[in-house]
């Protein structure tokens, strides 16, 4: 198989090749690419990424947050985990089988001495540990099939990265996370590097170095890049593509205890309402529609409280702890 190199390491940039290849590549023979995304979590097209992610800790660390065009689940990426994809023309979309995009993947690994095995439809295991997991897309004639090799992913921080909030359940979520997947550098042959392991893929599926590398285009990059900043990079793209959906919270405070409810869709607050024992001075409801239309984010909330203060309608309730209930992580 010919093989395309990514352009580096930016999650946006990287899942917009993704999908200008499967839209615009149209390959007569299989292609395939490795690359690897800078800490990052990749949500499925359907999925409501509100739910899917820790938004304090992703914004904390600086993890990016992109939406890709194949369904699935959300899944954490660092330097330490190895992105493949390939691009196989498929004249019909009832001949898409995961098992037959899986196989390479894993003959690569036996041929550098990994004992790896396929389990259920799409996944590889070592020791009985998950090391990989894929999705794909069928467009046109083309199928894209794209998956992980977990090398030596940071565990703990895909769990804070993902939708595990409380801090009294990480230590024992990341300990679950341990006991369901693997490391392969805990596998491969004493000596392996990651970059000698990507190395060692790319020869044995060029047909040991004898297919040639397929080189874009400035023009063709160039249009990969505005792929990039018109959608994949963008807020309506990652955030706003999110299913609608109802949100609930509570939280207790020094100054009252406090419910909110919000109906959510295209990523923005439709309907709101505040409930519990706290001792506003105005009635909230005069600011209702305020609210109504803003991005759903504390950031939002944040600065709506902010310019409407002086009416002090939440009491003794601050706004940052107002806003922190639109975290999913104040239950107090």
């Amino acid at each position: 198989m010919r093989y395309i190199n990514y352009l580096g390491t930016d999650a946006y940039q990287n899942i917009a090749m993704d999908s200008w290849l499967l839209y615009n590549l149209k390959p007569k023979e299989p292609v395939f690419t490795l690359w690897q995304n800078k800490k990052a979590v990749i949500v499925g097209q359907n999925q409501n990424t509100f739910g899917e992610i820790n938004q304090e800790y992703v914004d904390k660390e600086g993890v990016q947050v992109v939406r890709r065009m194949s369904g699935g689940g959300a899944v954490y990426h660092d330097l330490g985990n190895i992105c493949f994809t390939f691009f196989v023309p498929v004249e019909s979309s009832s001949q898409v089988n995961f098992k037959q995009f899986v196989e390479p993947m894993y003959d690569a690994l036996h041929a550098i001495g990994i004992d790896a095995k396929i389990t259920g439809r799409n996944d590889l295991e070592v020791d009985g540990k998950k090391v990989s997991g894929n999705a794909q897309r069928y467009v046109g004639g083309y199928l894209m099939h794209h998956g992980t090799l977990m090398w030596d992913t940071d565990v703990e921080a895909m769990v804070r990265s993902l939708n595990v909030a409380d801090e009294k359940f990480i230590s024992k979520a990341a300990k679950s996370v341990r006991a369901r997947v693997g490391n392969i550098k805990n596998y491969a042959p004493e000596g392996q590097t990651l970059e000698g392991f990507m190395e060692a893929l790319r020869y044995y599926l060029t047909n040991e170095g004898k297919d040639s590398e397929l080189v874009l285009t400035d023009d063709q990059i160039a249009d990969i890049k505005r792929w990039r900043d018109e959608r994949f990079s963008t807020w309506e793209w990652n955030y706003g593509k999110s299913p609608e959906f109802d949100f609930m919270n509570h939280a207790k405070y020094d100054g009252g205890s406090i419910d909110v409810k919000a109906n959510v869709k295209e990523g923005k607050i439709q309907d709101i309402d505040f409930t519990g024992d706290f001792l506003g001075v105005r009635d909230w409801r005069e600011i209702k529609d305020k609210f109504i239309g803003q991005v759903f984010s504390p950031e939002a909330i944040l600065k709506v409280l902010e310019s409407n203060s002086d009416g002090q309608y939440f009491g003794g309730i601050t706004n940052d702890e107002l806003a922190v209930l639109f975290t999913g992580d104040s239950d107090k």
